[in-house]
């Protein structure tokens, strides 16, 4: 399975970025094999609207299953619900601490949008 963690790092030291759609990119994870791999989702950081359906798009088409970030939006969560991506929400820390927290079954899967569109 793999993780998409919002953050502006390549490495599991990395913070969680608070926000998903302009995230500057995403540590994808390979939760059995520990692999990672990084996902550049700069493109989308100055887009006036759209951008957290091309950020589900981007880690629907790298294979993430889950998401782990610290907010999402509306049209973001609609679009990785679609896709049958989990969201999980966490704010602060690194990634390799949210990621402990989810392989521990700490973050609770999150049924709706917890911020309005274009924060």
């Amino acid at each position: 399975m793999k993780i998409a963690i919002s953050s502006p790092g390549p490495d599991l030291a990395a913070p969680v970025d608070p926000r998903f759609g302009r995230a500057s990119g995403f540590l994808l994870v390979d939760a059995e094999s520990g692999a990672t791999e990084y996902v550049n989702n700069e493109q989308n950081l100055n887009l006036a609207q759209g951008a957290g359906i091309q950020s589900a798009m981007n880690v629907a088409k790298a294979g993430a299953q889950a998401v782990i970030t610290g907010h999402v939006g509306p049209k973001a969560y609609a679009a990785l619900s679609k896709g049958n991506i989990g969201v999980y929400l966490r704010e602060g820390g690194t990634a390799a601490e949210a990621l402990d927290a989810y392989k521990r079954g700490e973050l609770p899967v999150t049924n709706g949008p917890d911020k309005q569109g274009h924060w």
